[in-house]
C-alpha cells in the first residue's frame, strides 16, 4: 500500500525544507505548517510516508552531509559540525561514532564505515502490532465516516499518562464526580492523547479522561474537573475489541494505511477513543473502543 500522491507531495515539501535547513532546528509545528498538516498528526504522517521519524530523518541527513564534507572538504570538525546543525564538535563526534561505528577523524583519514545503525530500529511500534495482511487489516477494522455534533465535555488532564495508574485514577475520579451529579447514565466516555510518545518524553505526555455532560455544566476546581466544548466535526471511525496489541494494530492501520490512502486529511484536533462499554472503562487488559480520527476532505 502506498500513500496518496497528495500526502507524498506534502511530506516532500518538508523533506526538501529539512535538507535546505540542516543547520537549523525547526519545531514540529513549523514543519507541520510547511506541509499544511495538523500538528496533532503531522509526526505520525511523516513517519508513515518516509519510514523514519523527523529526528531520525534529520539526523541521518546531517550525518550523511557531514560524511561528505569530511571526505571532500578541508573544513575543520567544528566547522563541519556547525554547518550540519550540531551544537558542537563533541556532540557531532558522539553522534557520528554512534551511527557509523567510527570516529569522524578516522573516517576523514580513509577508514571505511562497516556498521551503520542509521537504518536500524526505525519502528519500535512493530513490537506491539499483530501480524496481519492488508486484506486482514481492512476486514478486521472497517472504517466509516461519522459526523459528531457539538458536545459539552468534562475532563481531567493527566501529565505522564504512561505512568502506572495515573489514567485509571483520573477515570475513577471523573466517574465518581459524574455519578454524584447524575451525569453518568447518559454520558459518553472517551479519552484523548494529546502527545505522541515517539516525540514527547513519556513523563510529559498528556492524556485527557473525558465524558459528555449537559449544556451549562461548569468546571469543578475542587474535583479537578475542567469543561470544554468540542465542535461539530467529521471523524473516521473503526471499532476494536481486544488487548493492547489489537488496539495498537487498529490505531496504526487507521493512521498509517487508511488515512494516507484516503481522500481526507486530519483536522487540527486530537483523536478520540470512545469506550463502547463504559462500564468497563477501568479494565485495561481488554478494550472495547471506537477509534475516531478527526478528518476533512482535501
Amino acid at each position: 500500500m502506498r500513500p496518496s500522491t497528495t500526502y507524498t507531495d506534502r511530506i516532500d515539501r518538508v523533506t526538501n525544507y529539512l535538507r535546505e535547513h540542516l543547520d537549523e532546528s525547526p519545531s514540529l509545528d513549523d514543519l507541520a505548517n510547511v506541509a499544511h498538516f495538523s500538528p496533532f498528526h503531522f509526526h505520525r504522517i511523516f513517519t508513515t510516508v518516509t519510514g523514519e521519524t523527523v529526528n531520525q530523518f534529520t539526523n541521518r541527513l546531517r550525518l550523511e552531509k557531514a560524511a561528505r564534507l569530511l571526505r571532500y572538504s578541508k573544513d575543520s570538525l567544528t566547522e563541519i559540525a556547525l554547518d550540519c546543525g550540531f551544537s558542537s564538535s563533541s556532540t557531532f563526534s558522539r553522534g557520528f561514532r554512534q551511527y557509523f561505528g567510527i570516529a569522524p577523524s578516522e573516517y576523514r583519514k580513509g577508514a571505511e564505515i562497516e556498521n551503520s545503525k542509521i537504518r536500524k530500529d526505525l519502528f519500535p511500534i512493530s513490537e506491539y502490532l499483530l501480524p496481519m495482511s492488508d486484506e486482514e487489516l481492512r476486514g478486521n477494522f472497517p472504517v466509516e465516516i461519522r459526523r459528531f455534533p457539538e458536545r459539552r465535555v468534562a475532563f481531567i488532564r493527566v501529565i505522564g499518562g504512561y505512568e502506572e495508574d495515573r489514567v485509571p485514577n483520573a477515570y475513577r475520579s471523573l466517574i465518581s464526580w459524574a455519578e454524584e451529579r447524575g451525569f453518568w447514565d447518559k454520558a459518553t466516555v472517551f479519552g484523548m492523547s494529546l502527545d505522541d510518545p515517539s516525540v514527547t518524553p513519556r513523563e510529559k505526555c498528556r492524556y485527557e479522561a473525558c465524558l459528555t455532560v449537559p449544556v451549562g455544566t461548569r468546571a469543578d476546581d475542587e474535583a479537578g474537573v475542567s469543561i470544554m466544548t468540542m465542535p461539530e466535526m467529521d471523524y473516521a471511525v473503526t471499532r476494536v475489541s481486544g488487548d493492547l496489541k489489537r488496539m495498537a494494530t487498529a490505531t496504526n492501520y487507521l493512521f498509517s494505511t487508511w488515512l494516507v490512502e484516503s481522500e481526507y486529511e486530519p483536522e487540527h484536533s486530537p483523536g478520540v477513543e470512545i469506550f463502547a462499554d463504559k462500564e468497563n472503562v477501568l479494565n485495561w487488559e481488554r478494550f472495547d473502543l471506537e477509534l475516531c480520527l478527526p478528518i476533512r476532505r482535501f
